[in-house]
């Protein structure tokens, strides 16, 4: 089969690369031929994932066709014919595609989604299988506009069980599964260790401005629960990046917190140019993590490293619940205002270090698993 996967910000953020990597690895065991279109936001970022690529860029409407919106937007206040004629070109290069996927993951938390949501309605307009793809979406998430998208989709696969239980209530049970995020199957790359990284003996701790923006104080109690990593304990840390868009790079927070710290004996910066999988040997090879991104947490919790979220969306809570059975080393990043809260946490993260490293080492092969058998789930469609 040939699949159509669209929703794709672009390989500068890491946690969408994994999804497409782990994606082409769960379907490649359920179909002995697949092939690929991905469509992306920054193609650009894209070539090393080695399928074609496309853009998901829009046209300008002709004179008609903005009349027809225009008319269309006051009589039924809707945008959908607007933006699904801008996206036609998007549209199209599903036409020779058997089933399209929307693998933004976390693309129905934010905003309004008009654009995904006048693309997924026209695909299954079309009369395309579409997939919702590794989704999270929270209560506060959901709109009336929303919900009549998610209807449309052919199949909803939820990667957590909150999300699973909220969409259960609006979603028919014969289209909403729960499956692992995909980025559980994809693999790791070691590359060699730079000087100040200590195998097992280092705190990996990444930080995005996203979370930082939304709480102004998260910097600070960042910076000052390091310094206390660094005067009362042995460990190492390793700054590691996972997004790197120029309006969205964690290496400008991280580059901060280094210059802060001023500290190279005892504090790394992981490069900005690295690929998923290579971030992913590094996260592997610590001790501890603590992480905002929710794919390189994922990244730790699949190598069964010890982790601590800075959590900001159902996807962080959902994710630690299926894995531990409750939601367990999850600080809400908006409730973060010193270090002693970090601190807290990362107590009791230390305090059952084996404990944990021995529940990850039991339940993330069947998270693996429950990745995998989503393959099979879309074979049935």
């Amino acid at each position: 089969m040939k699949y159509f996967l669209f929703d794709h910000s672009g390989c500068f953020n890491r946690g969408c690369e994994a999804i497409v990597r782990g994606t082409m690895n769960i379907i490649s065991r359920s179909d002995a031929s697949p092939s690929y279109r991905l469509v992306s936001y920054a193609p650009e970022t894209d070539s090393l994932l080695g399928i074609p690529t496309g853009a998901m860029q829009s046209r300008a409407l002709t004179k008609t066709e903005n009349i027809i919106a225009a008319l269309n937007f006051k009589i039924n206040h809707s945008e959908y014919y607007s933006l699904k004629t801008a996206y036609s070109p998007v549209i199209e290069q599903a036409d020779d595609c058997d089933i399209c996927l929307s693998i933004g993951g976390d693309t129905y938390c934010y905003g309004d989604n008009a654009r995904s949501r006048a693309i997924a309605t026209a695909l299954h307009k079309k009369g395309k299988k579409t997939v919702l793809w590794g989704a999270s979406i929270g209560k506060e998430d959901l709109s009336a506009e929303k919900i009549d998208t998610l209807k449309t989709f052919d199949a909803i696969f939820a990667r957590e069980s909150l999300t699973y239980s909220l969409l259960s209530k609006i979603i028919p049970e014969d289209k909403l599964f729960q499956f692992s995020d995909p980025a559980f199957c994809m693999e790791r790359k070691d590359l060699g260790l730079p000087h100040g990284f200590e195998q097992d003996n280092t705190l990996g701790f990444n930080l995005s401005p996203l979370v930082v923006k939304k709480n102004p104080d998260l910097l600070d109690a960042c910076v000052d629960f390091l310094k206390g990593i660094i005067k009362n304990t042995t460990l190492q840390i390793a700054l590691i990046p996972h997004v790197t868009f120029e309006s969205n790079n964690d290496c400008s927070v991280l580059d901060e917190i280094y210059n802060k710290l001023n500290d190279p004996t005892r504090v790394v910066k992981i490069s900005g140019n690295l690929n998923a999988m290579e971030y992913k040997g590094y996260i592997a090879r610590c001790r501890f993590f603590i992480g905002a991104r929710t794919h390189a947490t994922i990244a730790a919790y699949s190598n069964g490293v010890p982790t601590m979220v800075i959590g900001y969306s159902v996807k962080s809570r959902g994710i630690s619940k299926d894995l531990f059975g409750e939601e367990k080393f999850v600080v809400d990043a908006g409730t973060i205002s010193c270090a002693e809260v970090l601190n807290a946490e990362f107590l009791k993260l230390i305090s059952c270090e084996d404990e944990v490293r021995k529940t990850l080492k039991k339940v993330v092969p069947m998270a693996i698993k429950s990745a995998m058998d989503a393959g099979e789930q879309l074979k049935k469609l």
